[in-house]
């Protein structure tokens, strides 16, 4: 079912690319792909969300790596080129953005997410604080283990 939606996401209807991405998610909902290919998965979700798209596409990608980060662990290696492209999102799409990020468990992120506790958005500012909150709650529980 996601090989045929991503064949679909080659149409040239930004509507169907839309629609495309919310089978995408769907099936990621699932939490029933292997690791490697989830992970494959959201790097093209990533590049997507990067592209020159739409709105309501970059938006579906975007939601699309949310759901995918609460079924799976998602490396910051595999959502880096998110972290790495931040400040060119709308602050809407910066809020999936901080969520993403904060799930990755990975302190790398924690300075990226850090720079957004004072955005003029109040929507950003609650994501990045949530994150901030779940990055800092990963790192106390690791050393917790290992004390």
């Amino acid at each position: 079912m996601i090989e045929s939606a991503w064949e679909e996401l080659n149409d040239s209807d930004a509507g169907r690319r839309d629609l495309c991405l919310d089978v995408v998610s769907d099936v990621l909902e699932t939490g029933r792909l292997a690791q490697n290919d989830v992970e494959r998965a959201v790097e093209r979700l990533a590049t997507i969300a990067l592209s020159g798209e739409s709105y309501e596409v970059r938006e579906s990608a975007l939601h699309a790596v949310c759901t995918a980060s609460t079924h799976y662990e998602l490396p910051y290696r595999v959502v880096e080129p998110l972290a790495a492209g931040v400040d060119s999102f709308e602050p809407l799409l910066l809020a999936y953005v901080l969520a993403v990020l904060g799930c990755t468990h990975d302190g790398a992120a924690l300075p990226i997410v850090e720079r957004f506790l004072h955005h003029p958005h109040s929507e950003v500012r609650r994501e990045a604080s949530e994150a901030v909150t779940e990055l800092h709650w990963h790192r106390e529980s690791a050393q917790d283990k290992t004390a």
